[in-house]
C-alpha cells in the first residue's frame, strides 16, 4: 500500500510545487473557489481550487492521505481512471459545497438586512455571535447596549454587520480535501475489510467503519458549524457522496460490458 503509483506521485508533485509558488509567484485567490454570485468567481475554479492549499498543515493532511489510500485505487483502476476519479469527486465537492454555501450566504444575507432594517443592541449581539469568529470588539456591544439610541452607535453597528457579510461572501474555499474525501470512500467501499492502523486510535479498525465513523463526523461537523470552523464539511461530504455514485456507476458498467 505505500509503495507509490506514477498517478499519485504526479499529484503530489504537482500540489507541492503549486503550494509553493502560490505564496511567491501568483495570487492564489485568483484561483481559489468563490460564490458563484461574486464579482471574483471564475468557472475554472471548480478545478483550479483542488490544487491550492491554505498552509502546510492542510497540504501535508491531503498529500498524506493521497499518499497512504490513492496508489491501492490507482493499481485497482488504472492511472487514467484513477486521474478521472480524482477530479471529477473533487468537482462534485465544490458543487455540493457551492451549494450549500449559496444556501447559507442567503440566511446571512437575510439576518443583516434585518438588522439594517431594525438595528438593536440584542440583534447585534446575536448576528455577531451567530456569524462572525473574529473576535468583535465587545467593550462597542456593552456601550451600544447602554446607549441604544445613539446614532453613531447604530451607524457603527451597521457598518460592522456589512463587513461582516461582505467578508463572509468574499471567502473561497480551497485544498484537495473533496477528492481525498473521494479516495477514502472509495477505498472503504473497494476494500471494506481491510485493517487500518491509526496514529490517534491504537487498535485496527477496518475500512468500512473509519469511513462511516468519519462520514457521520462530517455530517454532524457540517449541520452544527459554529462560527470560526473555517473546515468545508460539506465539500468533504461531496467527494464522498460522487465518490460512491461514481463507483456504482463503473461497477455497473463493468458487469454490463462483461
Amino acid at each position: 500500500m505505500f509503495n507509490i503509483t506514477h498517478m499519485v506521485r504526479n499529484l503530489l508533485i504537482i500540489n507541492v510545487v503549486v503550494f509553493i509558488l502560490q505564496g511567491n509567484l501568483f495570487d492564489y485567490r485568483q484561483f481559489a473557489l468563490y460564490h458563484f454570485a461574486s464579482d471574483n468567481f471564475q468557472p475554472i475554479q471548480l478545478f483550479t481550487h483542488m490544487f491550492l492549499h491554505g498552509g502546510w498543515s492542510h497540504l501535508f493532511s491531503n498529500m498524506f492521505s493521497l499518499f497512504i489510500f490513492g496508489p491501492l485505487l490507482e493499481r485497482f483502476w488504472g492511472p487514467q481512471r484513477f486521474l478521472a476519479f480524482y477530479l471529477i469527486t473533487g468537482l462534485g465537492a465544490s458543487l455540493l459545497y457551492s451549494g450549500v454555501r449559496a444556501y447559507e450566504l442567503h440566511n446571512l444575507q437575510a439576518d443583516a438586512a434585518q438588522y439594517i432594517e431594525e438595528p438593536t443592541p440584542g440583534r447585534f449581539y446575536n448576528f455577531m455571535e451567530s456569524h462572525y469568529s473574529g473576535g468583535y470588539e465587545k467593550r462597542f456591544a456593552i456601550e451600544y447596549q447602554r446607549n441604544p439610541d445613539s446614532e453613531a452607535y447604530i451607524t457603527e453597528s451597521k457598518r460592522a454587520v456589512r463587513q461582516v457579510f461582505n467578508q463572509v461572501f468574499n471567502t473561497p474555499m480551497l485544498g484537495a480535501s473533496g477528492a481525498v474525501f473521494g479516495i477514502l470512500m472509495a477505498f472503504g467501499m473497494l476494500f471494506p475489510n481491510l485493517e487500518l492502523f491509526l496514529l490517534f486510535l491504537p487498535i485496527p479498525i477496518k475500512a468500512k467503519y473509519f469511513v462511516l465513523l468519519y462520514g457521520a463526523y462530517e455530517l454532524y461537523a457540517g449541520f452544527n458549524r459554529v462560527p470560526g470552523d473555517n473546515v468545508a464539511h460539506f465539500a468533504h461530504l461531496g467527494g464522498m457522496l460522487f465518490a460512491y455514485i461514481l463507483i456504482k456507476m463503473w461497477q455497473r458498467n463493468d458487469y454490463q460490458d462483461t
